[in-house]
Protein backbone atom coordinates (compact mmCIF):
# COMPACT_ATOMS: atom_id res chain seq x y z
CA UNK A 1 0.00 0.00 0.00
CA UNK A 2 2.65 2.32 0.98
CA UNK A 3 4.51 1.40 -2.30
CA UNK A 4 1.52 2.14 -4.62
CA UNK A 5 1.21 5.45 -2.94
CA UNK A 6 4.55 6.29 -3.08
CA UNK A 7 4.16 5.05 -7.04
CA UNK A 8 1.20 7.89 -7.38
CA UNK A 9 3.35 10.70 -6.05
CA UNK A 10 5.67 10.45 -8.28
CA UNK A 11 3.56 9.96 -11.17
CA UNK A 12 1.59 13.16 -9.91
CA UNK A 13 5.18 14.77 -9.65
CA UNK A 14 6.32 13.95 -13.21
CA UNK A 15 2.79 15.37 -14.82
CA UNK A 16 3.28 18.11 -13.12
CA UNK A 17 6.50 18.75 -14.43
CA UNK A 18 5.70 17.68 -17.80
CA UNK A 19 3.09 20.36 -17.87
CA UNK A 20 5.38 22.79 -16.69
CA UNK A 21 7.52 22.07 -19.16
CA UNK A 22 4.96 22.57 -21.91
CA UNK A 23 3.83 25.59 -20.90
CA UNK A 24 7.71 27.15 -20.65
CA UNK A 25 8.24 25.86 -24.11
CA UNK A 26 8.70 28.61 -26.46
CA UNK A 27 5.96 29.57 -29.12
CA UNK A 28 6.21 32.37 -32.15
CA UNK A 29 3.26 35.18 -32.42
CA UNK A 30 3.75 36.77 -36.07
CA UNK A 31 2.57 40.88 -36.74
CA UNK A 32 1.25 40.25 -40.37
CA UNK A 33 -0.11 43.22 -42.69
CA UNK A 34 -2.71 41.86 -45.52
CA UNK A 35 -1.60 42.55 -49.26
CA UNK A 36 -4.11 45.52 -50.42
CA UNK A 37 -3.66 47.54 -53.53
CA UNK A 38 -2.02 50.56 -53.84
CA UNK A 39 -0.63 53.51 -55.90
CA UNK A 40 3.31 53.12 -55.81
CA UNK A 41 5.33 55.77 -56.99
CA UNK A 42 9.11 55.65 -57.86
CA UNK A 43 10.34 59.52 -57.54
CA UNK A 44 13.24 61.78 -57.47
CA UNK A 45 13.39 64.55 -55.07
CA UNK A 46 14.86 67.98 -55.53
CA UNK A 47 15.00 71.48 -54.39
CA UNK A 48 13.64 74.20 -56.68
CA UNK A 49 12.86 78.17 -56.71
CA UNK A 50 10.13 79.61 -58.12
CA UNK A 51 10.57 82.78 -60.82
CA UNK A 52 7.85 84.56 -63.21
CA UNK A 53 7.45 82.43 -66.49
CA UNK A 54 7.28 85.56 -68.32
CA UNK A 55 8.98 88.69 -67.27
CA UNK A 56 11.00 91.67 -68.34
CA UNK A 57 13.76 93.69 -67.03
CA UNK A 58 13.30 97.73 -67.66
CA UNK A 59 16.20 99.71 -68.46
CA UNK A 60 17.49 102.80 -69.22
CA UNK A 61 19.01 103.24 -72.47
CA UNK A 62 19.73 107.23 -71.67
CA UNK A 63 21.92 109.04 -68.61
CA UNK A 64 19.83 111.77 -66.22
CA UNK A 65 18.61 111.68 -63.13
CA UNK A 66 15.34 110.08 -62.36
CA UNK A 67 12.52 112.72 -62.05
CA UNK A 68 9.57 110.64 -61.69
CA UNK A 69 8.96 106.61 -60.55
CA UNK A 70 5.30 105.75 -61.40
CA UNK A 71 5.27 102.96 -59.86
CA UNK A 72 5.96 100.45 -56.67
CA UNK A 73 6.56 97.24 -56.09
CA UNK A 74 3.43 95.25 -55.80
CA UNK A 75 1.41 97.68 -58.80
CA UNK A 76 -0.15 95.66 -62.19
CA UNK A 77 0.56 97.34 -65.12
CA UNK A 78 -0.43 97.44 -68.32
CA UNK A 79 1.39 97.42 -71.97
CA UNK A 80 2.37 100.66 -73.12
CA UNK A 81 1.89 102.35 -69.74
CA UNK A 82 4.32 105.08 -68.24
CA UNK A 83 6.74 103.55 -65.37
CA UNK A 84 9.52 106.05 -65.39
CA UNK A 85 10.59 109.62 -66.24
CA UNK A 86 14.46 110.72 -66.69
CA UNK A 87 15.18 114.36 -66.56
CA UNK A 88 15.66 114.97 -70.90
CA UNK A 89 17.64 118.29 -70.41
CA UNK A 90 20.49 116.90 -72.20
CA UNK A 91 18.79 115.15 -74.92
CA UNK A 92 16.18 118.02 -75.76
CA UNK A 93 19.34 120.39 -76.39
CA UNK A 94 20.55 118.08 -78.57
CA UNK A 95 17.57 117.77 -80.42
CA UNK A 96 17.16 121.39 -80.61
CA UNK A 97 20.47 121.98 -81.86
CA UNK A 98 20.03 119.38 -84.50
CA UNK A 99 17.01 120.95 -86.03
CA UNK A 100 18.30 124.19 -85.89
CA UNK A 101 21.67 122.60 -87.72
CA UNK A 102 19.28 120.69 -90.38
CA UNK A 103 17.49 124.47 -90.13
CA UNK A 104 20.45 126.08 -91.85
CA UNK A 105 21.31 123.47 -93.93
CA UNK A 106 17.73 124.13 -95.44
CA UNK A 107 18.89 127.86 -95.67
CA UNK A 108 22.08 127.29 -97.64
CA UNK A 109 20.05 124.80 -100.20
CA UNK A 110 17.87 127.65 -100.69
CA UNK A 111 20.69 130.05 -101.61
CA UNK A 112 22.82 127.62 -103.49
CA UNK A 113 19.51 126.88 -105.99
CA UNK A 114 19.21 130.89 -106.91
CA UNK A 115 23.09 130.66 -107.41
CA UNK A 116 21.85 127.80 -109.66
CA UNK A 117 19.62 129.73 -111.21
CA UNK A 118 21.90 132.27 -112.03
CA UNK A 119 24.41 129.82 -113.02
CA UNK A 120 22.07 129.18 -115.70
CA UNK A 121 21.22 132.31 -117.02
CA UNK A 122 24.38 133.47 -117.03
CA UNK A 123 25.54 130.18 -119.46
CA UNK A 124 22.54 130.49 -121.35
CA UNK A 125 23.37 133.96 -122.32
CA UNK A 126 26.72 132.84 -123.17
CA UNK A 127 26.13 130.61 -125.53
CA UNK A 128 23.49 132.72 -127.00
CA UNK A 129 26.39 135.34 -127.48
CA UNK A 130 28.67 132.58 -128.78
CA UNK A 131 26.06 131.46 -131.38
CA UNK A 132 26.78 135.33 -132.58
CA UNK A 133 30.51 135.64 -132.41
CA UNK A 134 30.29 138.18 -129.23
CA UNK A 135 32.03 136.12 -126.64
CA UNK A 136 35.11 133.98 -126.47
CA UNK A 137 34.77 130.26 -125.80
CA UNK A 138 36.64 130.44 -122.71
CA UNK A 139 33.83 132.52 -121.09
CA UNK A 140 31.18 129.58 -122.26
CA UNK A 141 33.66 126.93 -120.36
CA UNK A 142 33.86 129.02 -117.65
CA UNK A 143 29.70 129.78 -117.51
CA UNK A 144 29.16 126.04 -118.30
CA UNK A 145 31.84 125.08 -114.99
CA UNK A 146 29.77 127.54 -112.72
CA UNK A 147 26.83 126.01 -113.68
CA UNK A 148 27.71 122.26 -112.53
CA UNK A 149 29.63 123.12 -109.41
CA UNK A 150 25.93 125.26 -108.06
CA UNK A 151 24.60 121.60 -109.02
CA UNK A 152 27.34 119.75 -106.97
CA UNK A 153 27.05 122.10 -104.05
CA UNK A 154 23.27 121.59 -104.13
CA UNK A 155 23.53 117.77 -104.12
CA UNK A 156 26.47 117.98 -101.48
CA UNK A 157 24.11 119.96 -98.86
CA UNK A 158 21.03 117.29 -99.63
CA UNK A 159 23.82 114.66 -98.38
CA UNK A 160 24.37 116.79 -94.98
CA UNK A 161 20.97 117.21 -94.92
CA UNK A 162 20.20 113.39 -95.25
CA UNK A 163 23.08 112.51 -92.66
CA UNK A 164 21.43 114.90 -90.36
CA UNK A 165 18.52 113.96 -90.33
CA UNK A 166 19.41 110.71 -89.50
CA UNK A 167 21.02 111.88 -86.37
CA UNK A 168 18.66 113.85 -85.90
CA UNK A 169 16.03 110.62 -85.56
CA UNK A 170 18.70 109.29 -82.90
CA UNK A 171 18.75 111.87 -80.87
CA UNK A 172 14.60 112.40 -81.01
CA UNK A 173 14.86 108.48 -80.24
CA UNK A 174 16.74 109.30 -77.39
CA UNK A 175 14.94 111.87 -75.90
CA UNK A 176 12.08 109.15 -76.26
CA UNK A 177 13.99 107.27 -74.06
CA UNK A 178 13.54 109.50 -70.92
CA UNK A 179 9.80 108.38 -70.66
CA UNK A 180 10.27 104.20 -69.94
CA UNK A 181 6.81 102.80 -70.72
CA UNK A 182 5.79 99.66 -69.77
CA UNK A 183 6.31 96.77 -73.14
CA UNK A 184 3.86 93.80 -71.38
CA UNK A 185 1.04 93.42 -68.86
CA UNK A 186 2.20 92.49 -65.70
CA UNK A 187 3.34 93.28 -61.97
CA UNK A 188 6.00 95.12 -60.62
CA UNK A 189 7.89 92.70 -58.80
CA UNK A 190 11.01 94.92 -58.05
CA UNK A 191 12.25 98.32 -58.01
CA UNK A 192 16.24 99.49 -58.16
CA UNK A 193 16.09 103.15 -58.34
CA UNK A 194 14.98 105.89 -56.78
CA UNK A 195 13.31 109.16 -57.71
CA UNK A 196 16.29 111.70 -57.56
CA UNK A 197 19.09 109.09 -58.48
CA UNK A 198 21.44 109.15 -61.63
CA UNK A 199 21.45 107.01 -63.93
CA UNK A 200 24.51 106.00 -66.25
CA UNK A 201 24.06 104.00 -69.53
CA UNK A 202 27.57 104.94 -70.74
CA UNK A 203 29.01 101.53 -70.24
CA UNK A 204 25.62 99.40 -69.97
CA UNK A 205 22.07 99.50 -69.34
CA UNK A 206 21.62 99.89 -65.77
CA UNK A 207 17.87 98.23 -64.36
CA UNK A 208 15.30 100.09 -63.08
CA UNK A 209 12.62 97.85 -62.24
CA UNK A 210 11.15 94.31 -62.80
CA UNK A 211 7.58 93.54 -64.69
CA UNK A 212 6.31 89.73 -64.49
CA UNK A 213 3.38 87.82 -65.79
CA UNK A 214 2.55 86.04 -62.24
CA UNK A 215 -0.30 84.25 -63.77
CA UNK A 216 2.31 81.13 -65.04
CA UNK A 217 5.55 79.90 -63.40
CA UNK A 218 8.83 78.40 -64.11
CA UNK A 219 10.14 76.38 -61.37
CA UNK A 220 14.25 76.30 -61.61
CA UNK A 221 14.88 72.86 -60.01
CA UNK A 222 18.58 71.45 -58.94
CA UNK A 223 18.81 67.53 -59.23
CA UNK A 224 21.68 65.89 -58.06
CA UNK A 225 24.09 64.36 -60.59
CA UNK A 226 23.56 61.20 -59.25
CA UNK A 227 20.03 61.36 -60.37
CA UNK A 228 19.62 63.97 -63.25
CA UNK A 229 19.69 60.66 -65.53
CA UNK A 230 16.26 59.98 -64.54
CA UNK A 231 14.81 62.70 -65.69
CA UNK A 232 13.69 63.29 -68.59
CA UNK A 233 11.85 65.97 -70.82
CA UNK A 234 7.82 65.04 -70.45
CA UNK A 235 8.21 62.71 -67.23
CA UNK A 236 5.31 64.14 -64.75
CA UNK A 237 6.03 66.46 -62.06
CA UNK A 238 4.70 68.05 -59.11
CA UNK A 239 5.72 70.13 -55.92
CA UNK A 240 4.93 71.53 -52.80
CA UNK A 241 5.95 74.46 -51.00
CA UNK A 242 7.71 75.21 -47.56
CA UNK A 243 4.35 76.66 -45.72
CA UNK A 244 2.48 72.92 -46.66
CA UNK A 245 5.06 70.85 -45.81
CA UNK A 246 4.02 68.06 -43.26
CA UNK A 247 0.63 68.97 -43.40
CA UNK A 248 -2.00 66.22 -44.25
CA UNK A 249 -3.52 68.87 -46.83
CA UNK A 250 -0.43 70.06 -48.46
CA UNK A 251 -1.43 71.56 -51.76
CA UNK A 252 0.33 69.91 -54.54
CA UNK A 253 1.22 71.70 -58.33
CA UNK A 254 1.39 69.61 -61.21
CA UNK A 255 3.44 69.83 -63.88
CA UNK A 256 5.61 68.28 -66.81
CA UNK A 257 9.48 68.42 -67.28
CA UNK A 258 9.94 71.18 -70.06
CA UNK A 259 13.93 71.01 -70.19
CA UNK A 260 17.15 69.30 -69.01
CA UNK A 261 19.75 71.53 -68.98
CA UNK A 262 22.59 69.95 -70.67
CA UNK A 263 25.15 72.12 -68.21
CA UNK A 264 25.54 73.11 -64.61
CA UNK A 265 24.97 76.33 -63.55
CA UNK A 266 27.45 79.26 -65.04
CA UNK A 267 28.94 79.48 -61.23
CA UNK A 268 29.52 75.92 -61.06
CA UNK A 269 30.73 75.21 -64.73
CA UNK A 270 33.38 77.94 -64.07
CA UNK A 271 34.92 76.40 -60.86
CA UNK A 272 35.08 72.87 -62.70
CA UNK A 273 37.21 74.54 -65.26
CA UNK A 274 39.52 76.17 -62.68
CA UNK A 275 43.06 75.01 -62.25
CA UNK A 276 42.50 74.33 -58.79
CA UNK A 277 40.36 70.45 -58.31
CA UNK A 278 37.00 71.08 -56.87
CA UNK A 279 36.70 69.57 -52.93
CA UNK A 280 35.75 66.03 -53.31
CA UNK A 281 32.76 66.71 -51.36
CA UNK A 282 31.11 69.06 -53.45
CA UNK A 283 28.09 67.80 -55.19
CA UNK A 284 27.20 68.73 -58.69
CA UNK A 285 24.01 69.86 -59.66
CA UNK A 286 21.84 69.94 -62.84
CA UNK A 287 19.01 72.61 -63.71
CA UNK A 288 15.96 70.98 -64.34
CA UNK A 289 12.59 73.31 -65.85
CA UNK A 290 9.25 72.96 -65.73
CA UNK A 291 6.00 75.33 -65.91
CA UNK A 292 3.34 75.75 -63.51
CA UNK A 293 -0.66 78.08 -63.91
CA UNK A 294 -1.03 80.06 -61.21
CA UNK A 295 -4.36 81.71 -61.88
CA UNK A 296 -4.99 81.94 -58.39
CA UNK A 297 -1.95 83.93 -57.55
CA UNK A 298 -0.73 81.54 -54.42
CA UNK A 299 2.75 81.00 -55.70
CA UNK A 300 5.54 83.99 -55.73
CA UNK A 301 8.72 84.47 -57.34
CA UNK A 302 11.81 82.93 -54.95
CA UNK A 303 9.34 80.43 -53.42
CA UNK A 304 11.39 76.81 -52.52
CA UNK A 305 9.44 74.59 -53.85
CA UNK A 306 9.90 70.85 -52.68
CA UNK A 307 9.32 68.86 -56.02
CA UNK A 308 9.01 65.35 -56.57
CA UNK A 309 9.47 63.50 -60.07
CA UNK A 310 7.76 60.66 -61.23
CA UNK A 311 10.07 58.24 -62.68
CA UNK A 312 7.50 55.22 -62.35
CA UNK A 313 4.36 54.85 -61.23
CA UNK A 314 1.76 51.74 -60.77
CA UNK A 315 -1.80 52.18 -60.24
CA UNK A 316 -3.74 50.08 -58.08
CA UNK A 317 -0.87 47.46 -57.67
CA UNK A 318 -0.35 45.09 -54.92
CA UNK A 319 2.21 47.01 -52.69
CA UNK A 320 4.48 45.49 -50.20
CA UNK A 321 6.37 47.34 -47.43
CA UNK A 322 10.34 47.00 -48.39
CA UNK A 323 11.46 46.92 -44.81
CA UNK A 324 9.81 43.33 -44.79
CA UNK A 325 11.75 42.36 -47.59
CA UNK A 326 15.07 40.73 -48.03
CA UNK A 327 16.80 40.79 -51.12
CA UNK A 328 18.68 37.78 -52.74
CA UNK A 329 22.84 37.69 -52.86
CA UNK A 330 23.64 37.58 -56.74
CA UNK A 331 20.07 37.68 -58.38
CA UNK A 332 19.67 41.89 -58.40
CA UNK A 333 15.78 42.61 -58.15
CA UNK A 334 14.91 39.52 -57.11
CA UNK A 335 13.89 39.24 -53.24
CA UNK A 336 12.40 37.48 -50.29
CA UNK A 337 9.23 37.72 -48.30
CA UNK A 338 7.67 35.99 -45.59
CA UNK A 339 3.97 34.93 -45.82
CA UNK A 340 2.00 33.69 -43.66
CA UNK A 341 -0.71 30.04 -44.22
CA UNK A 342 -4.28 29.79 -43.65
CA UNK A 343 -2.45 26.76 -41.36
CA UNK A 344 -0.59 29.20 -39.23
CA UNK A 345 3.08 28.27 -40.68
CA UNK A 346 5.55 30.73 -42.16
CA UNK A 347 6.19 30.17 -45.82
CA UNK A 348 9.45 32.20 -47.73
CA UNK A 349 8.38 33.18 -50.92
CA UNK A 350 10.54 34.99 -53.73
CA UNK A 351 9.19 38.39 -55.50
CA UNK A 352 10.10 40.33 -58.00
CA UNK A 353 9.25 44.07 -57.99
CA UNK A 354 8.35 46.33 -60.09
CA UNK A 355 8.24 50.36 -59.38
CA UNK A 356 8.77 51.74 -55.99
CA UNK A 357 8.71 54.68 -53.52
CA UNK A 358 10.88 54.70 -50.24
CA UNK A 359 8.36 52.37 -48.31
CA UNK A 360 6.37 50.56 -50.65
CA UNK A 361 7.50 49.04 -53.98
CA UNK A 362 4.73 46.70 -56.63
CA UNK A 363 4.70 43.02 -56.33
CA UNK A 364 5.17 41.87 -59.91
CA UNK A 365 5.64 38.22 -59.15
CA UNK A 366 5.27 36.49 -55.89
CA UNK A 367 2.77 37.37 -53.70
CA UNK A 368 -0.99 38.11 -54.05
CA UNK A 369 -3.55 40.58 -52.79
CA UNK A 370 -4.95 39.23 -49.18
CA UNK A 371 -1.94 37.13 -48.17
CA UNK A 372 -0.52 37.90 -45.08
CA UNK A 373 2.73 39.49 -45.11
CA UNK A 374 5.09 39.19 -42.05
CA UNK A 375 6.44 41.94 -40.44
CA UNK A 376 7.72 40.85 -37.00
CA UNK A 377 7.86 37.95 -34.53
CA UNK A 378 7.18 38.01 -31.11
CA UNK A 379 8.30 35.21 -28.77
CA UNK A 380 6.33 33.71 -25.76
CA UNK A 381 7.80 35.94 -22.73
CA UNK A 382 9.91 38.32 -25.28
CA UNK A 383 9.43 41.31 -26.71
CA UNK A 384 8.11 41.88 -30.74
CA UNK A 385 11.12 41.85 -33.14
CA UNK A 386 11.46 42.61 -37.14
CA UNK A 387 12.66 39.55 -39.04
CA UNK A 388 15.71 38.34 -38.90
CA UNK A 389 17.18 36.99 -42.51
Amino acid sequence: MRKARFALVIALLAAVSGLGLWSMRERIDYTTEVLVRRSVESTVTAIGSLQPRRYVDVGAQVSGLVNRLHVKPGDGVTKGQLLVEIDPSVQQATVDAGRARLAGLWAQVNEQQALLRLAQQQLARQRQMAADGATREEDVHVAEADFAAAGARIDHLHAQIAESQASQRAEEARLGYTRIYASMAGTVVSVEAREGQTLNATYQTPNILRVADLSGMTVWTEVSEADVRRVKPGMPVYFTTLGDDGQSTARRWQGTVRQVLPAPPVAEARASASAAPAPATKAVVYTVLFDVDNADGELMPQMTALVSFITARAKDAVAVPLASLAENEGEPGVYRARVLRTDGRPETRQVRLGARSRHLAEVLEGLQEGERLITAETRVGGRPRWIQW
